[in-house]
């Protein structure tokens, strides 16, 4: 277990940055490798001057560049796949299903051919549930064998990859040697540096303090971006430990915290309430109404489709995952992988509501 390199993919985007910073930290890292498409120059700089005895290369390049691929896994021992498209966007399913699938079969691919023998996938939750309002899961496991019924862009190519990359699992490298492979489905994921957290202060300064609802119905347990950095490195030590590989290759693991189980809009809530920001006191539709108009939507797009690129402002995927109940237990990532979060809720709780502060005072100093 000495002597390891790390690549990680997505290295631009807010869990690839965080896990950069954890990485190293780590002994016996000699270099993290940190592959990324698009990057913030602010944070760029700021993750080029960390202090660490451990060599950090960064690498400006496309998951979809089998070429670029192949150089980066060149003397790796461990790729952790972060890098992924997030949108819920029906209209870029193309864009979705090429960097989510066809990225991760390439990268699958450069591994094997580099000899590369642990890689750690970043799933989400969004692989398992949920499939209806109506369904409720409550601290869910993995035997339970939940499964994303949704052919929506990005559920559906989170789900192939992830299949994928527990498939490759006991490959053999191009050395000889054996493919590792586990998956983390992590819940919704907050804390410092979230785009989500960002664009939501910003539209909400825009709309005098008040915060748009439209998630009052669901009970999630969010994750802080922390635990899942630490999760990732837990499982890259575990996969790298020739007694724990055999049983921990192949598995995935739900990877939650001790963060309150609570609705979206209770979190946002949660965590802007001390910079004045106010919930949404309107009263909106009845969720089945909803259900139903957003079906409508869908089916004028269709119709409009010849004629006309009609983009509807919400469907009945993204109203599902923002107003259903669906918690996950992480349980099984403690007893394998010795996982416990790093940080309780007061504390990531604490730092992100800080950060939001100083999104709020720039915010202020430009208007």
């Amino acid at each position: 277990m000495t002597g390891w390199s790390c690549l990680v993919t997505g290295a631009g985007g807010f869990l690839g940055q965080r896990m950069v910073r954890m990485l190293v930290q780590e002994k016996e890292l000699q270099e993290v490798r940190a592959l990324y498409k698009v990057f913030r120059p602010q944070n760029r700089e700021e993750l080029s001057n960390l202090q660490t005895k451990t060599k950090v290369t960064w690498l400006e390049g496309d998951i979809l560049d089998a070429h670029c691929l192949r150089r980066a896994c060149q003397g790796i021992t461990t790729v952790m796949h972060t890098a992924a498209n997030i949108s819920v966007s029906a209209s870029q399913r193309e864009t979705i299903m090429d960097v989510n699938l066809k990225g991760t079969q390439l990268l699958l691919e450069a591994c094997i051919q580099a000899s590369v023998p642990v890689f750690i996938y970043t799933s989400s939750v969004a692989v398992a549930a949920p499939n209806s309002y109506k369904e409720i899961i409550q601290n869910g496991h993995e035997e339970e064998h939940h499964g994303t019924t949704w052919t929506a862009p990005y559920p559906y190519s989170k789900k192939l990859a992830e299949k994928a990359v527990l498939a490759a699992n006991g490959s053999t490298l191009k050395n000889g040697g054996t493919l590792w492979t586990c998956s983390l489905r992590p819940m919704y994921i907050y804390g410092e540096g979230s785009p989500v957290l960002s664009h939501l202060v910003v539209e909400t300064l825009r709309n005098k303090g008040v915060l748009r609802g439209g998630g009052k119905h669901s009970e999630v347990n969010p994750v802080y971006v922390g635990n899942v950095a630490w999760a990732h490195i837990l499982a890259s030590r575990s996969l790298r430990d020739p007694k724990k590989a055999a049983s921990i290759g192949g598995q995935f693991y739900y990877i939650s915290d001790d963060t309150p189980h609570q609705s979206y809009d209770d979190l946002n809530y949660n965590l802007t309430k001390k910079w004045g920001f106010q919930p949404d006191s309107r009263q909106s539709l009845p969720l089945s109404l909803m259900y139903w108009l957003a079906f409508l939507l869908e089916a004028m797009s269709i119709f409009l489709s010849p004629i006309y690129k009609y983009q509807p402002p919400f469907d009945r995927y993204l109203l599902t995952l923002t107003n259903s109940v669906y918690t996950f237990s992480y349980k099984k990532a403690q007893r394998d992988l010795g996982y416990k979060p790093l940080n309780t809720w007061e504390e990531a709780k604490e730092k992100t509501v800080e950060w939001i502060g100083s999104l709020v005072e720039k915010h202020n100093d430009t208007t």
